[in-house]
């Protein structure tokens, strides 16, 4: 589970839904120059509170100015997720309604859920990345260890007996826990919930013993001591955080894993639409004091191209078969 590289790629249009936009776009012209008319919401197929969902409640505002009109954030949680972007799915493709999510598990569903309602990369169009957060490996004020070295031992002198939080069976969450526990040689239990910020808020209560999870939401956590961090999952330390050694660091060499947000549109929503859209979501994410804000927070703003992000959403589906299949993971 590497952290992703995220790059333009071939000019190549994915399964069609950026394709059908530049089709509808020479018939909807009169529609997409009047585009919003109307207030636009934006579906977090997660409980309140996680990263998603903070996500779109900030820049939502930002954006709904810019648009002339209003960003109404409805959490729709259900499902591990596809609740949510299964609505987003099968709604109109007209812009006015739309997913922000956590690609990592959006891209890595249908290779750990069955019968998924959708296809990640035929039933959506491409908006924009939105921003990179590197995991926090955080732990219970009950558990004592402050390392993950100190967490190994500890797991492997109670085999099974541990519980790692989760967001979701398949979630990036649940993957990072998953592949840790295989490169560390340990066994523990994975519990699951509806969202991020009950997740946090039962460790805090140590109900459960430690986490992966985005920055974004799990560093006020730690800040306001309710949880401690033992190691962070990217390639370097953090600005905001230079205290605190990388998993690789503590003889995990290359462990890198996080969560990408990114903003989706039902295929076939016109492209004049979809560029406009990325167009204001990009220059709300490279404000410089969101970029600020988001970097304290613990999020890399991530704009970029919708083709661009296509291709990387196809290129994350690939990957996350073939790491379900060789690590054997397997979701109850």
């Amino acid at each position: 589970m590497n952290h992703p590289s995220y790059r333009p790629a071939r000019r190549r249009l994915i399964a069609g839904a950026a394709a059908a936009g530049v089709t509808a776009s020479v018939s909807r012209a009169p529609f997409a120059q009047a585009y919003p008319g109307r207030p636009i919401r934006i579906i977090v197929p997660y409980a309140a509170g996680g990263t998603s969902d903070i996500l779109a409640r900030t820049l939502g505002v930002r954006v709904g100015e810019a648009l002339g009109q209003q960003i109404v954030v409805e959490n729709r949680p259900g499902a591990n997720g596809a609740l949510g972007s299964d609505l987003v799915a099968k709604s109109a493709p007209d812009g006015y309604t739309l997913l922000l999510t956590d690609v990592g598990g959006l891209t890595s569903a249908p290779a750990v859920v069955r019968n998924l309602p959708f296809d990640p990369v035929r039933d959506f169009a491409p908006v924009t990345p939105v921003v990179w957060s590197p995991h926090l490996m955080v732990v219970s004020p009950a558990v004592t260890a402050g390392s993950v070295t100190d967490l190994v031992a500890l797991a492997k002198s109670k085999p099974g007996r541990l519980n790692c939080a989760t967001v979701g069976a398949g979630s990036a969450p649940h993957l990072a826990g998953a592949l840790f526990a295989l490169r560390a040689g340990v066994d523990w239990g994975y519990v699951q919930y509806k969202g991020g910020a009950q997740a946090l808020n039962d460790l805090a209560a140590s109900q459960s013993d430690l986490m992966f999870n985005g920055m974004l939401a799990t560093l006020p956590y730690v800040k306001g001591g309710k949880l401690r961090a033992i190691g962070l999952s990217s390639d370097k330390r953090w600005p905001t955080m230079p205290e605190l050694p990388t998993v690789a660091e503590q003889g995990f060499p290359g462990f890198m894993t996080g969560s990408w947000q990114g903003l989706l549109a039902p295929a076939g929503t016109p492209e004049p639409v979809i560029s406009r859209l990325n167009a204001e979501f990009a220059r709300a994410l490279t404000a410089p004091e969101v970029v600020e804000r988001l970097t304290a927070q613990g999020a890399e703003p991530r704009p970029g191209s919708a083709s661009a992000f296509g291709e990387f959403m196809s290129s994350e589906t690939q990957k996350w078969a073939k790491l379900v299949r060789d690590a054997g993971i397997r979701i109850e």
